[in-house]
């Protein structure tokens, strides 16, 4: 569940500033309200179903909150983050830079999905970036992208959600 609103909030930036429409997304025209809000740094929205309510912040000067087991990799510098709640989960997308070669980062956010109990079922190298993904034992999503420059820093995303009562 917590993916299919990440999906759904990550558009609510496009859509007008408030409303109460069928939210996008939605199965069975499911209806609910949002509210978008753009003033200030960064983006926030807010979208209130009969399941609960979602949130959204996105932006360079979100303040980082990585699931439990997670921190940013040392010396990286953020350059976008977007986290996200809703009931019963919550996540974060999360881009950086560091000066580090992308098997190091690799290997430091395999050690920390491990530790948090996440089954690693992708393992991708290709000549432009290295990919690892799967999921925990209760369903929330990893993957982590570093992509190689040959005149700056690695470029490198993390997407990690965590699910909690």
């Amino acid at each position: 569940m917590a993916m299919k609103r990440l999906a759904i909030v990550a558009f609510l930036p496009l859509l007008p500033a408030c409303g109460s429409d069928p939210v996008p997304g939605a199965q069975g025209g499911e209806s609910g309200t949002y509210a978008v809000d753009t003033a200030g740094e960064g983006v926030s929205a807010r979208m209130e179903t009969a399941d609960g309510t979602a949130t959204m912040r996105s932006g360079a000067d979100v303040p980082v909150d990585l699931p439990d087991g997670f921190t940013v990799y040392p010396g990286a510098q953020v350059t976008a983050n977007t986290v996200f709640e809703e009931p019963g989960s919550k996540g974060a997308l999360l881009t950086m830079e560091a000066d580090a070669a992308p098997e190091a980062m690799i290997a430091f956010y395999r050690r920390q999905a491990e530790g948090a109990g996440v089954d690693l079922t992708l393992d991708m190298t290709t000549d432009s970036m290295r990919m690892i993904g799967g999921k925990a034992s209760d369903g929330s999503p990893f993957s982590f992208t570093a992509t190689p420059s040959a005149d700056g820093p690695t470029t490198a995303q993390l997407m990690v959600g965590e699910a909690f009562d």
